[in-house]
């Protein structure tokens, strides 16, 4: 059973950084897509970033140039390091992992970012 735990959720300032790690087990994660989504209260999901096995990045243009998505292959985890966060960057944040070949997609329970002075 695969089973993706997110953690760093939490509180900041604006202006202010907050980390993002998801632990993927029961799976072998190194040649999945791995990204973030999050969701505000009355709006859809959305892509935050995603990241290849390869390294390669995509980011939303809300996020660009603020937030850093990493992976480890080897420990199956996926980072967002989150700077010069914003209010509007509130919401909850899930892990996400696609098998490229059957484009399954596995989701975490979410984290809570609040993001307010």
């Amino acid at each position: 059973q695969v089973q993706l735990v997110e953690s760093g959720g939490g509180l900041a300032q604006p202006g202010g950084s907050l980390g993002l790690s998801c632990a993927a087990s029961g799976r072998n994660t190194r040649f999945d897509t791995m990204g973030w989504y999050r969701q505000a209260p009355e709006k859809a999901r959305e892509l935050v970033a995603t990241i290849l096995s390869g390294g390669s990045t995509n980011y939303a243009d809300s996020v660009k140039g603020r937030f850093t998505i990493s992976r480890d292959n080897a420990k199956n985890t996926v980072s967002l390091q989150m700077n010069s966060l914003k209010p509007e960057d509130s919401a909850v944040y899930y892990c996400n992992i696609v098998n490229v070949l059957s484009r399954r997609e596995y989701w975490g329970q979410g984290t809570q970012v609040i993001v307010s002075s």
